[in-house]
């Protein structure tokens, strides 16, 4: 019965978002918090699993410390603003992937170490040839 509450709901949300289940997300958790029924349609078979986690938070001390570390409201304003938009991830992510100066792994500098080799030191053949004689001997 209650799964069945909830369904409804979810549907009847998915409709008034045209279908956009992000909309939709944000319409049903609206609703749960004003109504009960719809709450514990969602949240009970679930229950066990957010009790364990709380009592495990409190047991452990996480829940004490995590109250002595916040920060009071200085400006009660501030905190119910909306904060500042900033641009999406995704955007960010496609203007490194098509500029022309992004790095390219293994091809830093333009160079894919492809050519002769660079010349190494003589400390860096010495200890290659200890190491090397001392696997012989063993």
């Amino acid at each position: 019965m209650l799964l069945e509450y909830a369904e409804r709901r979810i549907a009847e949300a998915l409709k008034l978002a045209k279908g956009n289940q992000a909309r939709a997300r944000q319409q049903v958790i609206a609703w749960a918090l004003s109504d009960d029924k719809l709450l514990k349609a969602l949240t009970k078979s679930h229950l066990s699993g957010i009790v364990a986690y709380n009592i495990e938070r409190v047991a452990s001390g996480r829940a004490a410390a995590a109250r002595k570390n916040q920060k009071p409201i200085q400006n009660p304003a501030a905190a119910t603003a909306k904060p500042k938009k900033e641009p999406d991830f995704g955007v960010e992510l496609l203007r490194a992937v098509a500029s022309s100066s992004s790095e390219v792994f293994g091809l830093e500098n333009g160079s894919a170490g492809i050519g002769r080799p660079k010349q190494v030191s003589q400390n860096h053949i010495n200890a290659i040839r200890a190491i090397a004689s001392k696997s012989k001997k063993s």
